[in-house]
């Protein structure tokens, strides 16, 4: 036997094609609304068209009656077997958590609520039956204002005798972290500066590209779920745990998913009732929703207000950050959703080493559907709030927005530093990533085309916007959940099979949903192993082949998932190496692994690792006492978070007369790390990017003040097109994690995280002059121009053609904070 040493065996770094896209884009999958059972049955939800509002009575005898219905069911019907939508994380003790019944009987508490459920022969006729279900309501007041809400006057659930939800605060100086904040803000408005500003994050849908779909089968020994899920484990474990079913009787499969974003981090409503109607009819059941039933009911994301006070020296050295937070649960605390906003409080200080911190969280219950997870989950609300202070700070001192970040951020000498909120950030350099970043963009030139624009009087102003960040992700250290009252871990699984013909199956708990784990994982075990790309094959969202997970959200897949990874191979290599030493007739101690091979030092005597997989399986000649089997499993609990930072620079050109703004340029260095596949690094910045700059330019959802979603499709809520966006330059600093072996930060959320700000900060950039520091989001043209002409810039102007045309006559009448989204966004 001798060692082989030509083949490639560095697969990390390398641009490789997915592995997942041959089947995508031929048609060669399954995704949870292909499937088809024997006798399969279809269902249709009948939703409350109130926000608030008791069940007086349902009638269902002329539903039951049209052709091909099977069944109708209310919430009596399903009383005893429907289960109830868990939250997984309450924040504080005395919470206050509604009780979330998928098809509730007596009260509905938001528009979109489930109240009865056909089951017919097609989808098409369980949904033309649905609408002859007759629901006698009688409305209730509904509470929809997240300001309003605190009042407790009108109440989202009137058994909870309070919209508030929970309280939660972090204290620097309580903490042991930091000083005292009240104290820092005293001192500054006496002798330094204090800006005081409220930013607000409105409400987004996650908007992914597969409707939520689920397929149960009831009729064998295990209830099977397929289901369009981020999160088959912790699906399967809610199941169990809330509806009187064995968890070794549940079996989930999350086969292709079209995407997720965060939205399909949950347990559902439509899941729940589709199990239990299943289970009692015994017959396979499929639920699959519209696209506007996903805007309705589907969980939304961010929705807050965010009042921020920022204390400095009046060189704009920082001394204090207070931040005040109102969130917005909607109508009920959803399976994370109360401790997204909390997920914030450890990054809204970012980069920067403030002295004195405090963090106030309000989470309020109103008759709106519940919000949750939103791609970056808490980081992207606190990021935006902070970089849109910070240019504030800037303005106010009289320096570059880039001097002042300079001037309080940690430097790449002070790693591993501990922040104010108590995070130790491992690794990162912020000096490099900026720096490279403003060379790409052209800042200075940028910068003097500002200057001749303004002098000039240009009617397109230009305006320069910078975004620094960073996020903790890789959800995270388990005993850290634990003392945050967290109700799951944040390790995850992995397992390796060596085939014996040569080939490699890898199992893993991480459930992807466009990310491209098959073909990063590949790469990965491909180099610890030293095998061929090609004979690795990843198995995964399914907790009968992966029966350990905690799947995929908070980029945490490839820093804690890619680490369980790693821990198996190298168990694999030392399972192999006492047979690899008896075939060699050499002594364990004596042996070398590289490039897949063991090899005796100093010989050229060796075998592969393939070589040794077969050998297993044949079992003739193995050592004393040693099983027949390399396989390994290994499960990994991160010690810390991963840290990816970087800078975002963006320049939009604002024309003044039409409040039409539009992207110029777009730079994004970002530190992720090492680096596995650049290519699905590539796209998942530029995917990031472009949510982040939707929630900044057009992405809002809106109700009337009935509670109706009135930017219930795609109609009004204006989702970017390819034709809506730009070119974007992105590259990368590494400054690898010094807390999992290959050195790997998240990537997943960083682009939405940073794009936000940058994209606000570069309009209010171009109207600065005119007075004008903020402009909610979105910034849409009509909002921009109603700014404008609030601010007074064009007084002695009566609203130009162009203006009118865009906007209408009554147009100029408006409130200039209306919270209406402008469907003529592009």
């Amino acid at each position: 036997m001798t060692a082989v040493d030509d083949r490639p065996t560095t697969e990390v770094g390398k641009d490789r094609r997915r592995k997942e896209d041959q089947r995508l884009i031929t048609g060669r999958t399954r995704w949870t609304d292909n499937i088809q059972l024997p006798g399969m049955l279809h269902l249709a939800m009948v939703r409350s068209p109130f926000a608030h509002a008791k069940i007086l009575s349902i009638g269902t005898d002329e539903a039951k009656a049209a052709p091909g219905v099977h069944a109708v069911f209310t919430g009596a019907d399903l009383a005893d077997s429907q289960g109830v939508n868990i939250n997984a994380w309450p924040i504080t003790p005395d919470q206050v958590t509604p009780t979330h019944l998928p098809v509730p009987s007596e009260r509905v508490a938001h528009t979109g609520e489930i109240v009865a459920v056909v089951v017919a022969r097609s989808a098409a006729l369980a949904r033309d039956a649905a609408e002859l279900v007759d629901v006698d309501y009688e409305e209730l007041p509904a509470v929809l204002d997240l300001k309003e809400a605190m009042k407790d006057e009108v109440l989202a659930h009137p058994d909870a005798g309070t919209n508030k939800s929970a309280f939660w605060q972090l204290d620097s100086k309580a903490a042991g972290t930091g000083g005292d904040v009240e104290e820092a803000i005293a001192k500054a408005r006496q002798d330094g500066i204090v800006i005081e500003r409220e930013y607000r994050q409105q409400r987004l849908v996650p908007a992914f590209m597969e409707p939520r779909s689920t397929v149960v089968d009831p009729t064998g020994e295990q209830v099977v779920i397929w289901s369009a899920t981020q999160v088959p484990h912790i699906l399967r474990f809610a199941i169990a745990a809330t509806m009187g079913i064995p968890e070794s009787k549940v079996r989930v499969i999350a086969p292709d998913v079209g995407g997720g974003f965060g939205g399909k981090l949950q347990t559902t409503p439509e899941e729940f009732a589709t199990i239990a109607i299943a289970r009692k009819l015994g017959k396979p059941c499929k639920y699959t929703e519209t696209r506007s039933e996903t805007m309705v009911s589907a969980h939304h994301g961010r929705d807050q207000w965010q009042k921020m006070t920022l204390a400095a020296e009046k060189d704009g050295t920082v001394t204090a950050l207070k931040v005040d937070l109102l969130a917005d649960l909607g109508a009920y605390v959803a399976i994370v959703g109360g401790g997204v906003p909390v997920l914030g409080a450890w990054m809204f200080n970012s980069i920067y080493k403030f002295p004195a911190y405090q963090f106030n969280c309000q989470t309020v219950l109103t008759n709106k559907t519940w919000v949750d997870a939103y791609r970056g989950a808490g980081r992207p609300e606190a990021t935006y709030a902070i970089e849109r202070i910070m240019d504030e700070l800037a303005a106010e001192v009289g320096v570059d927005p880039i001097a002042i970040r300079e001037k309080n951020w940690i430097t790449h000498d002070e790693f591993p530093f501990t922040t104010v909120a108590g995070m130790t950030y491992d690794s990162g350099n912020y000096e490099a990533a900026t720096a490279k970043a403003l060379e790409l963009f052209g800042y200075d030139e940028l910068r003097a085309e500002q200057k001749r624009r303004r002098e000039s009087g240009d009617t397109v102003q230009l305006g320069l916007g910078v975004s620094t960040f960073t996020e903790m992700c890789g959800l995270a250290p388990s005993r850290v959940l634990g003392s945050l009252s967290y109700g799951a871990g944040g390790w995850e699984s992995a397992s390796i099979r060596m085939l014996a013909t040569g080939t490699v199956e890898v199992v893993s708990g991480a459930t992807p949903h466009g990310q491209g784990h098959e073909t990063a994982w590949s790469q990965i075990v491909a180099d610890r192993l030293g095998i061929p790309f090609e004979n690795v094959e990843v198995l995964h969202g399914d907790t009968q082949i992966a029966p350990k997970g905690l799947d995929t959200y908070g980029s945490r897949s490839l820093v804690v998932g890619g680490e369980a990874l790693v821990r198996a191979a190298d168990k694999v290599i030392e399972k192999a190496k006492p047979i690899a030493a008896h075939l060699l007739e050499a002594s364990v101690d004596d042996l070398e692994f590289e490039a897949g091979q063991f090899t005796v030092k100093g010989t050229d005597k060796g075998i592969g690792i393939t070589d040794i997989a077969l050998a297993t399986f044949a079992a003739h000649n193995l050592p004393d006492g040693v099983e027949p089997s390399i396989d390994a499993d290994a499960t990994f609990d991160p010690v810390n978070f991963s840290f990816p930072h970087g800078t975002h620079l963006c320049a939009m050109e604002v024309d003044t007369e039409t409040g039409q703004s539009t992207m110029r340029k777009y730079v994004c260095v970002d530190d992720i790390g090492t680096i596995i596949n650049p290519l699905i690094v590539e796209g998942q910045i530029h995917g990031g990017l472009v949510q982040g700059i939707a929630q900044a330019l057009w992405e809002g959802a809106e109700y009337d003040e009935q509670g109706t979603l009135v930017s219930g499709s795609f109609v009004d809520y204006t989702l970017p097109t390819a034709a809506d966006t730009i070119n974007y330059v992105s590259e990368h600093t590494v400054s690898p994690s010094t807390t999992n072996t290959l050195g790997t930060k998240g990537v997943g959320e960083a682009g939405t995280i940073a794009s936000t700000p940058a994209v606000v900060n570069a309009i209010v950039d171009a109207l600065r002059p005119m007075g004008i520091d903020d402009i909610q989001m979105p910034c849409t043209p009509e909002r921009v121009w109603k700014a404008i002409r609030t601010a007074g810039a064009q007084q002695d102007k009566a609203p130009t053609a162009d203006a009118q045309a865009h906007f209408g006559e009554g147009a100029p009448n408006q409130d200039p904070a209306a919270g209406t989204t402008d469907g003529a966004a592009q």
